[in-house]
């Protein structure tokens, strides 16, 4: 069973989606569907398909989340330090053909938000930080071509 690396706030994250999913979404959609039976022939009745989809749906999350938050790994980045990138932390770069500065903090795949300045660890862009320091610079294969980026500092929030 291999394990899923994740901050602290991405494992409440899931869990609150878990939670949420168990407490309010599957007794609303089991509400619907018992709903949509009492309006009799079920094989024309698209309330009823329409309530079971949403409830394979639910189900099918709900699989998914417990087997995530079962194989977390909770990597509490505010222990983490040193000189090289790795897991948890957030690493300012600078773009070398526009000059311009971006910061990524490097997080697991389920809490990767690519304009909150979340990286997938898994993601191109951190596989080429991962075991660099301040002053290297990496090449990222993009859609639009490789792009170059050099490590300006290396922080652990």
């Amino acid at each position: 069973m291999e394990k899923v690396p994740m901050t602290a706030e991405g494992y409440a994250a899931l869990d609150q989606e878990l939670k949420r999913l168990k407490t309010e979404e599957r007794p609303m959609v089991i509400a619907a569907i018992a709903e949509a039976r009492s309006h009799g022939d079920l094989s024309e009745n698209a309330e009823y398909h329409a309530a079971k989809e949403r409830q394979s749906f639910i189900e099918g999350r709900l699989a998914e989340l417990e087997d995530k938050i079962a194989r977390a790994q909770v990597i509490d980045v505010s222990k983490l330090s040193g000189k090289q990138v790795k897991f948890g932390a957030t690493v300012t770069v600078v773009d070398e053909d526009t000059n311009q500065k971006a910061n990524y903090k490097i997080v697991g795949e389920d809490e990767s938000d690519v304009k909150g300045g979340k990286v997938s660890v898994t993601s191109p862009l951190a596989r080429a930080l991962i075991g660099k320091e301040v002053g290297d610079v990496v090449e990222v294969a993009a859609p639009g071509g490789a792009k170059s980026y050099e490590i300006l500092k290396i922080r652990w929030l």
